[in-house]
């Protein structure tokens, strides 16, 4: 769709970027009719429609906003898909929150690391689906005449040779990974146009998010990946044909099997063929070479399985089934321990360069100080509650989290991903058993490892939620305390009747500023799924939860029974919890707001550690915001950016990518935004100090940040000061940030006879202060034009 000509006298156009709520484009132009100017219906530009009063902004300003809300989710379908592929999005997050350097050696370790773990999920992801198909339903469901009784699905089989029926369902573990192979070759058209040329990134590393092509790099991850599920099935059914006889054919696989999974495992480390390399260069034939030998080999494995002669001896379960899955996850708690113990090291790097750095910004003159950025020395009047906080005057990585946020949320990734395999496999296990009282019918019950991974899932589970309750008493006296003498500062002449109102009040303050102890709830779930992985080696030695459990503790073996099962309860509410939060998240915006952080802040960042993640929207929405706004100034108007919370964190890797030229003409507006409360404590080699600062000197500081005390996901970017306090910043910086009183008063306003709402993270484009801050901004871009 073109653009419409714009009038001669929009001398200033105020673009809104929405953030989470996912509001249409008559919520965010607060206007009630639209036509769209530009884009689609995924991301498209809308202004309101010509004809009607009250089209322009405040100050006269054009109106026009983008939508991008259907970007990370879509469809209710592709939104359910992709609630499947959360395990594979948190894993890419972490990939993201590494604390790395340019100049720091231990970044490549750590990238391969992360991309070695996102691996085994995909091997872990197969292995999950032999376990259902190939050892509960092949190998000890059809031996069972009981486990056949009523079944006719299965029956149909149930005489047929072993290793035919082994072959037959093998195709199932190979079909869920060609379904996530689908859904992740398939990020849509809506990205296709948006495609860039690889250019060099600036000085800071949010400025090359999306500036490249990343579909190179994401097809030859998903060719290595795939290429890994496919041997990691073939080597599971080659080892199981070998424990039952081997031969001179199953030894060869097993060794060219185990070759090209080796070979994939290298590949995934080595950055400069997955990452820098042309495209249609070595690289991208090499991988999918490799991918087409695997499909090949696989088809081999099933065809050799299938007609080989041989017997197959009894046993529990399939041959070497429930060594890989405990050698899989011990390589992943591995992998999770070398993880954390690298990103420890790269963080007190970090922290003594932040150290140096800060010294000498406090030795600097004024003008090395002006090109510094703000002054990181605390002024007089900082609030002691933020300082606790851990978000203070150099609080940018401050709290847990601070550096440790990849392994944390690798852990979470891959403790996530762990419990829903085994709880997949364990109900179906219980779903199968019908254990007669006749004859000598086996048990159908799932490999130990993945009771141990239930049961380390419930202890996780159950550490974490005593740990969120003591936390939360713990804090909430502090809390309390501090939310009071905010409600107390902001509403002075409250009158007695305004008493319940003004403790709602204090309830939505105390509940804002629990999130950073989220934290230390994410850190406590951490080390205990990744002190608990390691119990795969005892159901590798066939020591399972319920005896091991009563001979080291006491605890009745039943109770450890008892305990499975209500954990593996607790997974499937999980799960089922993920499929409603996808349909409630795309259909209900007020549900969103709060499902819908975790879902952008993940779906933000670019596919660079595990292909099967959902698809990055910045890779559309960055480029098309950044070709609006040069189109726009290239009119000859001024553009005042106004984003509200993740729409604020696009517009700061937009302004990065615009030339000069173009930044001279735009002015920011944020409201909302979680830039320095979020963004800058998970992702501190991306969103830092540094990286604030270069988009505060590129829009020459017409930047204003409106914050409330009331918003649990947004906040002040550069200083927390209220009004008539100093600010904790000195420069430029000092006059960025303003708090607004939320709500505007505690008692209804003549003829009305309600109090006005709590806007909390809402957006405000409504807010009378919020067009006195459009009107301010649009005034000093005005006097820059003219």
């Amino acid at each position: 769709m073109t653009s419409e000509p714009e009038a001669p006298d929009d001398d200033v156009v105020e673009l809104r970027v929405h953030g989470v709520s996912g509001a249409n484009a008559e919520q965010i132009l607060d206007r009630p009719h639209s036509r769209q100017v530009a884009g689609d219906r995924s991301g498209g530009f809308y202004r309101p429609r010509p004809g009607y009063p009250d089209t322009k902004g405040a100050a006269g300003v054009t109106l026009e906003a983008y939508r991008w809300s259907d970007l990370p989710s879509g469809t209710t379908i592709r939104t359910l898909s992709l609630m499947f592929l959360l395990p594979f999005m948190l894993c890419n997050v972490a990939f993201w929150m590494r604390p790395t350097r340019r100049d720091s050696s231990s970044g490549a370790v750590l990238k391969a690391i992360c991309r070695l773990l996102a691996l085994t999920l995909t091997m872990l992801y197969v292995l999950a689906a032999m376990g259902v198909a190939l050892d509960l339903i092949a190998w000890r469901c059809m031996p069972n005449p009981s486990c056949l009784a009523g079944r006719p699905w299965l029956s149909w089989i149930g005489d047929r040779p072993t290793g035919l029926t082994l072959a037959t369902f093998a195709l199932l573990p190979a079909a869920a990974l060609g379904l996530v192979w689908r859904l992740a070759a398939r990020p849509g058209r809506d990205f296709d146009a948006f495609h860039t040329s690889a250019t060099a990134s600036g000085a800071h590393q949010l400025s090359a998010v999306a500036q490249w092509d990343g579909a190179p790099t994401v097809g030859r991850l998903r060719s290595l990946h795939v290429a890994a599920g496919l041997m990691t099935l073939s080597i599971g059914l080659v080892t199981a044909r070998i424990n039952s006889g081997p031969s001179n054919l199953g030894v060869a696989l097993a060794i060219v099997t185990g070759a090209l999974l080796l070979t994939c495992i290298v590949m995934v480390c080595v950055h400069s063929l997955i990452d820098l390399v042309p495209v249609d260069s070595f690289a991208d034939r090499f991988v999918r070479g490799l991918r087409t030998l695997a499909c090949v080999l696989a088809v081999v494995v099933l065809v050799a399985v299938a007609v080989d002669p041989t017997p197959w001896r009894v046993s529990e379960g399939l041959p070497g089934y429930a060594t890989a899955v405990g050698l899989t996850i011990l390589t992943q708690t591995i992998l999770l321990f070398a993880l954390g113990a690298g990103a420890l090291l790269n963080r007190n790097q970090v922290s003594r360069g932040h150290a140096a750095t800060a010294g000498a910004a406090r030795g600097a003159g004024p003008s090395d100080r002006r090109r510094a950025g703000p002054d990181p020395t605390p002024a007089v009047g900082i609030e002691p509650d933020e300082v606790r906080r851990g978000i203070g005057h150099d609080g940018l990585n401050a709290g847990p989290l601070r550096g440790l946020g990849a392994p944390v949320m690798a852990a979470v990734a891959t403790g996530l991903a762990v419990a829903i395999s085994a709880d997949l496999v364990y109900r179906v296990a219980d779903l199968l058993n019908r254990r007669a009282s006749v004859g000598n019918d086996r048990a159908i019950s799932p490999p130990l490892g993945y009771k141990w991974a239930v049961f380390v899932f419930l202890v996780a589970a159950a550490t974490t939620l005593v740990s969120a309750v003591i936390i939360i008493l713990v804090s909430r006296h502090a809390r309390i305390r501090t939310a009071r003498a905010t409600v107390a500062h902001d509403y002075p002449d409250a009158p007695p009747a305004a008493g319940y109102r003004l403790r709602q009040i204090e309830r939505m303050i105390a509940r804002a500023r629990f999130t950073e102890r989220i934290e230390t709830i994410a850190v406590v779930y951490a080390c205990v799924v990744g002190v608990g992985m390691p119990s795969s080696l005892l159901g590798m030695l066939e020591l399972a939860p319920n005896t091991t459990v009563q001979r080291l503790t006491g605890i009745p073996a039943a109770a450890i029974d008892f305990a499975i099962q209500v954990g593996s309860f607790v997974i499937a509410a999980v799960v089922l919890a993920l499929l409603v939060g996808g349909i409630f998240a795309y259909r209900t915006s007020e549900f969103r707001r709060y499902v819908g952080v975790l879902w952008d802040l993940g779906t933000f960042w670019p596919r660079a550690a595990h292909p099967f993640a959902p698809p990055c929207y910045a890779e559309r929405a960055v480029p098309e915001l950044t070709r609006r706004i040069v189109h726009l100034t290239g009119q000859g108007h001024g553009v005042l950016l106004t984003g509200h919370s993740h729409g604020s964190v696009l517009l700061a890797a937009t302004i990065l990518q615009l030339p000069p030229n173009v930044c001279s003409r735009l002015a920011l507006l944020t409201y909302g935004s979680p830039l320095r409360r979020i963004y800058t404590r998970l992702f501190p080699a991306y969103v830092n100090e540094a990286v604030l600062c270069e988009v505060g000197n590129r829009v020459h500081w017409r930047w204003i940040n409106l914050w409330r005390d009331t918003d649990p996901i947004g906040g002040w970017v550069f200083s927390p000061h209220r009004p008539g306090r100093a600010p904790t910043v000195s420069g430029p910086a000092d006059g960025v940030d303003r708090r607004l009183r939320d709500p505007v008063d505690v008692v209804p306003p003549p003829g009305d006879s309600v109090p006005p709402p709590i806007v909390g993270h809402w957006p405000g484009e409504s807010d009378p202060r919020f067009a006195v801050a459009v009107a301010e901004l649009a005034g000093r871009l005005r006097n820059r034009l003219h």
